[in-house]
Order: C-alpha cells, then sequence, then structure tokens
C-alpha cells in the first residue's frame, strides 16, 4: 500500500479542531475539499473518525487513541522539511576529519583545535595525512574537508582558496650558500623534493630549464617532515613555503633563503563535497579553518 502522508495533515487537523469546517479554516482548505479527505481516511483506516453528534462531531475511539500519535507524526514530518536553521554549539556532537599535509597540519591544526574546543567542546577533529593517490573519500563523506595545493576539478566539489604562502630555499645554518644563494648555485646543490605522489620534478624546474640549469634531486619524500630531516643533515636544499613550515624549520634549527627566481606563491585551498553546502555544522568548520588559517598565516 502507498501511503498518501497528507492524510496524516488533514486527520491532525479534524482530530485538533473536532470539525471539519474548523479544519478547513486551520489548513486554508475548502469544507467540501476537507470532507472528500475525511472519506478518503474512514476508507483507508476502516473507522468513521468523526461521527455527529446533533450539532457537533465526536470523535470514535479510535480516532482517541490515535490523536496523540497523529499529532507527534505531523510535527516530526514538519521537522524533517523545514530543518533548524540555527547551529547550537554546545550541544553539537560531531566527528569531523580533515586531510592535509604535514605542513598545514603542524601550524594550522593546533590552532584549529583550540577554537573548536572553545566553541563546540562536544566535537572532536581527526585529522590524517595525505593518500599518495587520490581517493573518493571526499565524495563518500569518510573525509570533510581536503586542504592543500590542489582543487577538484568536478562539479560536484566547492573549493575556496583561503590564502597563499611564498616559497623559500630551506637549507642548515652552515651550509656553503647560506651567505649567496644565486640561481647557478641553487642548481648546483642537491635537491629534496616534497611530493605525495613521489614526483621528481616541480614547476621550478621549469623555470631553470627556461634559464639553461637542471638540478640535481637527489630524493622526493611524502612529508616536509623528512625533506626537512635530510636538510638538516646534509647540504641539501629544500624548497617549500614560508610561513606553514615555520614551526618544522624551526625545529630542525634550519634556515631560509628567497628564492633565486620569480616564483608564484602557493595557494591553500579547502576543498569539500557540495552535500555539505546547506549544513550549518560543516559551514561553522569551514569559518573556523578560515579563522585559524588567518591567524597562522599572520603569526
Amino acid at each position: 500500500m502507498q501511503a498518501d502522508l497528507n492524510l496524516l495533515t488533514v486527520l491532525d487537523a479534524l482530530l485538533e479542531e473536532g470539525s471539519v469546517m474548523g479544519a478547513a479554516q486551520r489548513l486554508h482548505l475548502s469544507s467540501p475539499a476537507v470532507s472528500r479527505t475525511l472519506g478518503r481516511i474512514r476508507k483507508v483506516t476502516g473507522d468513521d473518525i468523526l461521527v455527529r453528534t446533533g450539532h457537533s462531531m465526536t470523535p470514535t475511539p479510535y480516532a482517541l487513541g490515535i490523536r496523540e500519535e497523529v499529532n507527534r507524526l505531523v510535527r516530526q514530518a514538519n521537522a524533517v522539511l523545514a530543518p533548524s536553521r540555527e547551529l547550537d554549539l554546545a550541544e553539537l556532537d560531531r566527528t569531523f576529519t580533515v586531510q592535509c599535509h604535514d605542513a598545514l597540519a603542524s601550524s594550522l591544526v593546533p590552532v584549529l583545535v583550540g577554537r573548536i574546543a572553545q566553541q563546540a567542546p562536544g566535537v572532536r577533529l581527526r585529522v590524517l595525512a595525505e593518500n599518495s593517490a587520490d581517493t573518493d573519500d571526499l565524495r563518500h563523506g569518510r573525509v570533510d574537508l581536503e586542504l592543500g595545493g590542489g582543487r577538484p576539478a568536478l562539479p560536484e566539489f566547492r573549493s575556496e582558496t583561503l590564502g597563499t604562502d611564498p616559497l623559500a630555499v630551506v637549507m642548515r645554518v652552515d651550509h656553503p650558500c647560506t651567505d649567496h644563494l644565486d640561481l647557478p648555485s641553487y642548481a648546483a646543490q642537491p635537491h629534496v623534493l616534497v611530493s605525495r605522489r613521489g614526483r621528481l620534478t616541480a614547476p621550478i624546474d621549469d623555470l631553470l630549464a627556461a634559464e639553461g640549469l637542471r638540478r640535481k634531486v637527489i630524493a622526493a619524500v611524502a612529508t616536509v617532515h623528512t625533506a626537512l630531516q635530510i636538510a638538516a643533515a646534509s647540504d641539501a636544499l629544500v624548497t617549500t613555503t614560508t610561513i606553514l613550515c615555520r614551526p618544522l624549520i624551526e625545529a630542525f634549527g634550519l634556515v631560509t633563503r628567497p628564492l633565486p627566481v620569480e616564483s608564484p606563491e602557493a595557494p591553500i585551498n579547502c576543498n569539500w563535497h557540495q552535500r555539505y553546502d546547506s549544513d550549518l555544522a560543516h559551514a561553522w568548520l569551514r569559518d573556523q579553518v578560515r579563522a585559524a588559517l588567518t591567524e597562522a598565516l599572520a603569526r
């Protein structure tokens, strides 16, 4: 049987008002329309629902028995079709999953966790490392937000550039190039690349090639942390972002020098699936990420 849920709305009004006319006025319908619907309700339930007693109508025992349940169902249906547009952060109980590389995690996540704990104590944050290959985690809701330099191409995803971070060259304090780093000396040094896919080239190599230069890449690693470990123990240079990597750079006692060639700043993008566009809690999370990154970049 395919139930017509509109019957519940009329039934609720009939049981509340106790008359066809009263129900019609409440629902902004004509009395004949409500009377016809009452006939359908009687046919579906096999009960008269309301019977005439003199000049008024009286609910049957069955109608009295279901009145509260019908009212509850109608209120629940209205709540589903007209969800609350207010977010109670004090009562929010939810786990959000954010995926980002380790430099973002070290600079942004501590600020983000602090903001979330202060505003919504029932919210938990799960931070995952980048995968070496693209996955469907964002599409299937296993990841709520993806932070990094990439942007999804498909229209089902949303993306917002939250900021940019200039590139710099990282080296140990007593590196031979600390006092002078031009393009030829930059190209002559060994290099470690940060690439989640293990790529041995980067856009900077095209800039070098335009100048007739080529650098020697000795390793490609998945995290900034590993790249800086290598730089701290060798002559290897690491080209990476300046601001977000600062906590890791300082932790290893390394120094930065300006990149000796014009290069665009690295974008910091926030990606999510369109299903969360109207999710108030998810929108609040995006606001917190935006604010936390602004704070991290300002340090």
